[in-house]
Order: C-alpha cells, then sequence, then structure tokens
C-alpha cells in the first residue's frame, strides 16, 4: 500500500513539473529561441550542399536541348517519302497568293424554283390511249410520253364546224362559177351572181374567225391548214418531253389514232416503250430529264389541265445556306464582292468556286436564319439502260443532302498558305519541313496567322520565303520522327531516388 501510494505522488510531482517547464519556455522564449532557428538553418544549408555534390553527373542534362536542336531534319529514304505521299504534288514551291477568312454556315442541296421540276399536263380532255413514259427512267427531251384520244367536245365541235363551213365554201364556189358562165349569155342577172360573192364573203370571214378559235384551243397553223386539205378532225394528241429545240411548240395532234385491242397493246408494250423523237428534237444537245411522278394509267379518263406526270430536271441545283442572324454583314459583303462560295462534302471532299446566286430579302421569323442560295452544278455518275431499252441515271448531288457552306468575310493578300497537314503543332512552337536537296528535310519553326479548317497561313516574316518547298503533307509525321531521332529530352532525376 505504501508503496502504490508513492508511485502516485511521484508522477504527480511530474506532471507538476513539466507543467512549470512550459510555462518558463513561453515566457522567455524570446531570449532562446533565435539561437535554435539559427542552429536548424545551418544544418539545412550542410545537407542542401552534400546532396549537391552528389549529383555533379546531372550537369550535363541541359545538352538534351542541342541534341534535339542537332536533330531538327530528316534524311528519307525514297520508301519513307512514298509512304509519306511525298510527290511532286505534294513539294511545291511557295507562292503568295490572296487568302480569304471565312465562316462555317449550315447548309442543304434544293431544288430551283420553277426550273428543276416540270409539270407535264393535258390541254384537252380525253382518254389515255399509251403511257411509255415509266417512273424513275429518262427521257429525253422531244421523246414521246402519252396519247391520248380526244373527247374534247368544244375541240371537236369547232374542228366540225371549220370542216363544215370549208364544204360550204366549196359549194359557193362552184355556184358562182356556173352563175358566171350564165351571166355571160344573159340567162340570168347579175343580182343572183353578186349575191353569192357576197354569201362566199361571209364564209370566209366565218372560216378565219373558227382558225383563230382554233389556234386557241392549241392547234398550230400548220395543223389547220392540213384539216383544211384532208378534211379530216384530228382525234389524237401526242404528249411528249418538253425540248427547248422545238421552235414551233404545237400540240401533236394527228387525225388517225392507233386504236387496238388490250391483248394486242400488251404484246407490243415493249415496243411502244422506244418511241421515235420527232425531228427537231436533238438529244445530245439536251439534258435528260427524269420521270419524277407518275400520274395516270392507260384507260383513265383525264380533264383539261389533269396532271400526267412530273419531269425533274437534276443538271443544275441549289445549295440554301442559313446563315445566322449575326451574318448578315458578311453574306452581304460576299455578295457584293462577288467572293467565290466553298463547299465542305460530308465525305471530306470540297466544291470550290461556287457562284452565290442571290440573297433571301428577309429573315425567316422562326429560325432567325437568313437564306441564300449557291449555284451548284451537278454530274451524272451512272447511265445504264435496262433489258428493255429504258435509261436510268444516277445524279451525284440530290436534293436533301446537307453540307457545310464556308463564306469569306475578309480578304489578306500576298500570304503564305498551306494545307492544314503541311503544319505540325508542338505545344506552343508550329513547324514546317523545308526540301534541302533530294532527300534532306529541314524543320522549320513558322509563326501561325491564321486556320480553319483547311489551310493554315504563315507569317512572311522571313522563316520562308517564295519558292521555297515545302512538303504539303505529312508534317506531323515528320514531326514524330525528328523526335525519335533525337530521342527525346533527358530526365535530369531519372534512376534515383531522394
Amino acid at each position: 500500500m505504501k508503496r502504490l501510494l508513492t508511485l502516485l505522488l511521484s508522477g504527480r510531482v511530474a506532471t507538476i513539473a513539466t507543467i512549470v517547464a512550459l510555462v518558463v519556455a513561453g515566457l522567455t522564449w524570446s531570449r532562446w529561441w533565435p539561437g535554435v532557428n539559427g542552429l536548424v538553418d545551418r544544418l539545412t544549408q550542410r545537407k542542401t550542399a552534400s546532396g549537391e555534390a552528389g549529383h555533379e553527373d546531372h550537369a550535363e542534362a541541359p545538352a538534351a536541348s542541342a541534341v534535339v536542336a542537332a536533330a531538327a531534319f530528316l534524311d528519307l529514304s525514297p520508301e519513307a517519302m512514298k509512304n509519306l505521299g511525298l510527290t511532286s504534288d505534294t513539294l511545291r514551291p511557295i507562292e503568295l497568293q490572296t487568302f480569304r477568312k471565312t465562316i462555317s454556315v449550315p447548309a442543304i442541296i434544293v431544288e430551283r424554283p420553277g426550273q428543276t421540276l416540270t409539270q407535264i399536263s393535258t390541254p384537252m380532255t380525253g382518254v389515255v390511249t399509251e403511257v411509255t413514259a415509266v417512273e424513275g427512267s429518262a427521257v429525253e427531251p422531244g421523246q414521246r410520253l402519252f396519247r391520248i384520244r380526244l373527247t374534247h367536245e368544244d375541240l371537236v365541235q369547232t374542228q366540225t364546224e371549220f370542216v363544215r363551213s370549208l364544204g360550204e365554201l366549196d359549194v359557193e364556189n362552184r355556184e358562182i362559177v356556173r352563175l358566171q358562165g350564165v351571166s355571160e349569155t344573159g340567162a340570168i342577172s347579175g343580182k343572183s351572181l353578186l349575191e353569192r360573192k357576197y354569201a362566199k364573203e361571209k364564209l370566209e370571214a366565218f372560216l378565219q374567225a373558227q382558225r383563230e378559235a382554233l389556234r386557241l384551243h392549241g392547234l398550230s397553223a400548220r395543223q389547220i391548214d392540213q384539216i383544211a386539205k384532208d378534211r379530216r378532225l384530228l382525234s389524237e394528241l401526242t404528249i411528249a418531253a418538253p425540248s427547248t429545240q422545238q421552235e414551233s411548240g404545237e400540240l401533236e395532234l394527228t387525225s388517225q389514232p392507233k386504236l387496238q385491242p388490250i391483248a394486242l397493246v400488251a404484246n407490243q408494250e415493249a415496243a411502244s416503250d422506244q418511241p421515235t423523237a420527232p425531228e427537231k428534237a436533238t438529244a445530245t444537245e439536251n439534258v435528260p430529264l427524269v420521270v419524277e411522278s407518275l400520274n395516270v394509267q392507260r384507260g383513265q379518263s383525264v380533264e383539261q389541265g389533269g396532271l400526267l406526270c412530273v419531269l425533274a430536271d437534276y443538271s443544275q441545283l441549289y445549295v440554301e445556306g442559313l446563315a445566322f442572324e449575326q451574318d448578315v454583314e458578311a453574306i452581304n459583303k460576299a455578295a457584293t464582292a462577288a467572293w467565290k462560295i466553298t463547299a465542305l462534302l460530308p465525305s471530306g471532299g470540297t466544291l470550290d468556286e461556287l457562284t452565290l446566286s442571290f440573297v433571301a430579302s428577309e429573315i425567316d421569323s422562326e429560325s432567325r436564319t437568313l437564306k441564300f442560295y449557291v449555284d451548284l452544278p451537278n454530274e451524272i455518275l451512272r447511265d445504264t439502260k435496262n433489258s428493255a431499252g429504258r435509261r436510268f441515271l444516277t445524279w451525284r448531288f440530290k436534293p436533301g443532302q446537307r453540307l457545310q457552306l464556308r463564306v469569306p468575310v475578309e480578304e489578306l493578300p500576298n500570304q503564305i498558305v498551306l494545307p492544314l497537314d503541311a503544319v505540325a503543332n508542338e505545344g506552343a512552337e508550329s513547324f514546317v519541313f523545308q526540301r534541302k536537296g533530294k532527300q534532306r528535310f529541314d524543320r522549320i519553326a513558322v509563326h501561325v496567322l491564321h486556320r480553319d479548317q483547311t489551310s493554315v497561313v504563315i507569317a512572311n516574316d522571313g522563316a520562308l520565303f517564295p519558292g521555297d518547298v515545302v512538303a504539303l503533307r505529312g508534317a506531323h509525321q515528320l514531326q514524330m520522327a525528328v523526335k525519335n531521332k533525337s530521342g527525346g529530352a533527358i530526365d535530369p532525376h531519372a534512376g534515383h531516388s531522394h
């Protein structure tokens, strides 16, 4: 018991002594702290000096930059140049040119209003007796599309009256000839002959009015003369694809309808699909038209003005650009300066030197975009014929395709312009590779003034000069080869543990 009490008293005394020591240290710290702090600083400096003495082999680390500088060129083998695509087309001298800064706007290929689509309708009422047009096929201008047996009551009646009036005029002429012979003998008075001449003049005036009525129905002067000569009514109408080479513009009417039994027409269907174009239609000078839609069938009755089919001319289209409201001034500037537009295709290709046709007069109230239109010449990719001899075309561009338009907004004359693949980037640095000799390429640091999706503008500051031959592609691969050749920067702490 006494021993336990002694331990407790000794522990309490130690605690009290510790507290007293801390209080005394706190009251006198300003006297002893500066000395202790100086001792710590001297010990730290001594250890740092010792560490530097142990790393004297690192003094040669800065030489790594010299290694990189010495390796800033490449000697490529002919195989390497072929692998990089460095040929005469991609190794060309630098030329100063005018560069245009551009903005990119979304666009869509559309039809030309009133030009691409042509509706073919019947000018007269009738029954379709023959259909040679096939939906999706191509037809030459002037090629026959339909035959229609006319049931147009007004036209039939006008032709009938015209033929009847011609017959009455013939009778009057014969009567006048007879009366002239009789009047010479004095058998009748001259009054009867004069009345017949008056009646003839009335018939001639009536025939002239009927001629004009037939012209209003669409008949030409040649066709009316044909009716007068043959005294037969025109009862069949042939509808052909429109042609710019047809100067008369007359309806193709015939007096002999080719009415055939249904079974016989079915047997001759293949032959009817190969119609003979009129002589005035020159297919080689006209663009083929595609039957976009077919609206009638054989045997169907059609009214005057009824739609027969729709033909499409895809040789010329529009690219409809949708510029945002803040780009209106830039679009107007490009239109005023007649700058050419570039189209970026989804496949990655480009269409250059496109002409801005016109700019819309108002901004769309819902999308807040300004529409403008660029001319787009089209081309035929595939032109084939099937076993029946029908022709089918595949056009390169089709309405509804989407792309991007690059519209110029500013001109920069006398600039060094290179393709995007001609410049390699390494951090804040940009490099091009200049050809020296046959297979040597020197890496040249350049200042990039502007960069877009396809081109880079290099400052004309003496780093490169017009006439210098540079690699227009493969700059990134060449930069990687330079880094591999130099071995990269050396880590000054590699293999050391501190």
